[in-house]
């Protein structure tokens, strides 16, 4: 819709996982390059904790991305399975048949593990959303874990979670696991000075040749409401531009941001009244249409 309004070959503030918008700055960059030193030195237990929005998924996405080809990746993006469940997952994952009984599965993964080992390849678990593992679950990952030789594990994990994930550890019944964590990073929200590179980082990479279309005070209140989560600030970012491209200017000033920012949950800000934005869509969608039908006159003469 705007993207070609403004020059853009894609639209920037997307909410799905892609790598090529991931923004290498503070923590961000930390939280890689620390999960990237510690799978390469072989440390079997790692933990990515982080709140709703901050860029956890897009994380592991980019750590996945960049391991290389002596790594060979299991990713679980959803671990509330049962205990065998996650096994199973793990073999498929692996390329292997499962079996219905766990003696035989479990022998299975062993014996795969080990042939990539010999083959001097590192497998690496990855779970996402970590903090929804049942406590089972948790035990038959313990359990996954203990698979090693002399001098290496056979199986490296990494699980990114929410917070939630931290007092889920704290549970004197999953202690022996907890104690297995050698590296873990929690992922901070960006800060007010990376979030305008960030902005500008994704308008980049989604085409963009001019420069930041947000004024420093619309960009203050995306801070503001946003509290520099990544998530956010994307759907802040979004709606601001559909706006400005309805109302047919380039620069978004405050009070666009602020239109954006009453019509978005967990901003903390009053809602937008529906007759507004019902409104400003219409203007949107009217302005479509009239380009569309002048495009289409144009063609036929």
């Amino acid at each position: 819709m705007y993207q070609h309004y403004f020059g853009l070959k894609e639209i920037p503030f997307t909410l799905s996982p892609d790598t090529s918008y991931f923004f290498a700055y503070g923590h961000y960059a930390n939280a890689l390059n620390t999960l990237l030193v510690a799978l390469r030195c072989g440390e079997g237990f790692i933990k990515v904790s982080g709140e709703v929005g901050t860029g956890k998924t897009l994380l592991c996405r980019k750590l996945m991305a960049t391991l290389g080809d002596k790594f060979e990746i299991v990713y679980i993006p959803n671990p509330q399975l049962s205990a065998h469940g996650l096994q199973v997952a793990v073999a498929e994952e692996l390329g292997i048949k499962v079996s219905r009984y766990a003696h035989r599965l479990q022998k299975a993964i062993t014996d795969r593990l080990i042939n990539s080992a010999q083959q001097g390849k590192h497998v690496v678990l990855c779970i996402d959303e970590a903090q929804a593992m049942p406590e089972e679950t948790i035990e038959s990952l313990r359990l996954l874990t203990n698979l090693e030789t002399e001098k290496c594990k056979l199986l490296q994990v990494v699980m990114f979670g929410q917070p939630e994930l931290n007092a889920l550890l704290n549970r004197k019944s999953v202690r022996q696991l907890k104690q297995r964590i050698t590296f873990s990073y929690d992922l901070q929200p960006i800060d007010r000075e990376g979030m305008g590179a960030y902005i500008t980082h994704r308008l980049c990479v989604a085409g963009y040749a001019g420069i930041n279309p947000f004024e420093t005070r619309a960009l203050d209140q995306i801070y503001s409401a946003s509290r520099g989560i990544p998530r956010l600030i994307n759907t802040l970012c979004h709606k601001s531009l559909l706006l400005a491209y309805g109302q047919g200017v380039r620069v978004i000033k405050l009070e666009t941001t602020r239109i954006a920012i009453k019509d978005t949950e967990d901003t903390q800000q009053p809602k937008l009244h529906p007759s507004l934005w019902r409104r400003l869509v219409a203007r949107v969608a009217t302005l479509v249409i009239s380009i569309g039908i002048g495009g289409v006159i144009g063609w036929t003469l």
